[in-house]
């Protein structure tokens, strides 16, 4: 009788299987599926019954180094990362082989292919817009393994180094041109506003000597022992008044 009990003891034992709170049991009764069972201990009967756990939890898929031609013809090679989730276990389990290998073979491929639809600006300068197309193709191809894709991220994009300086040549170019044009801009506006400067001053009388005495007291705080002095129009106008009446004199 001890016997007995002690057997039925050890065989509970060893047919207690714990399914934690991320986790889900996919149960095989006699090599069929018999159900998903949920957190907690479960019974699995040794010989006629198995139980695969699967983790629900996210996971991160670093996909390699992909070599990649855009669409312009431009080598390049970029990876991701890719964050997914198991959404029905059963699937995971029943409708494929090895859902990690088969999401990392299904991201390279996809990555490739998408990379190839796109020009080397477009793909430089919009990312996060291809991000989501990469994902939503993986996302829509693995629905049928029950996974749920949550995001793909372009980690980095690697250019030839010919393909480098020329597009730091061209950037330095960009720079230089925009330079000019605010350059030039600037200049624009000085000259519209020394222009409605020197109409104010000549509009108002005394205006200008009153400049050049701000002038010369601007020079009277420098240090420099050559000082250039600028008669006003005015100035020459009335000597030139002085002298003509003068001579008519």
């Amino acid at each position: 009788m001890y016997y007995f009990l002690g057997f039925i003891l050890f065989l509970l034992l060893i047919s207690l299987r714990q399914i934690n709170e991320y986790e889900r049991g996919v149960m095989f009764t006699m090599g069929k599926f018999s159900g998903t069972k949920k957190p907690g201990w479960r019974l699995v009967v040794p010989v006629f019954q198995q139980m695969r756990k699967i983790d629900l939890r996210t996971k991160a898929v670093d996909v390699p180094d992909q070599k990649a031609i855009t669409k312009d013809n431009i080598s390049v090679t970029v990876n991701a990362v890719i964050y997914y989730k198991i959404a029905l276990a059963e699937k995971a389990v029943l409708e494929v082989e090895n859902f990690f290998f088969a999401m990392s073979q299904l991201a390279q491929t996809t990555m490739r292919n998408l990379v190839g639809e796109v020009e080397l600006d477009q793909l430089l300068s919009e990312r996060e817009n291809i991000s989501e197309r990469i994902r939503s193709v993986i996302d829509k191809a693995s629905d049928p393994w029950g996974i749920k894709v949550e995001n793909v991220e372009l980690k980095d994009v690697s250019l030839p180094e010919d393909m480098e300086r020329t597009i730091a040549k061209q950037a330095e170019a960009e720079r230089e041109k925009r330079a000019v044009i605010i350059k030039a801009e600037g200049e624009v506006l000085s000259a519209e506003n020394m222009a409605k400067a020197a109409t104010i001053l000549s509009g108002a009388p005394g205006a200008l000597h009153l400049r050049t005495l701000q002038t010369l007291n601007d020079l009277s705080s420098d240090q420099s022992n050559t000082v250039v002095l600028a008669i006003p129009l005015e100035v020459l106008r009335a000597l030139e008044r002085v002298g003509k009446e003068g001579h008519n004199m």
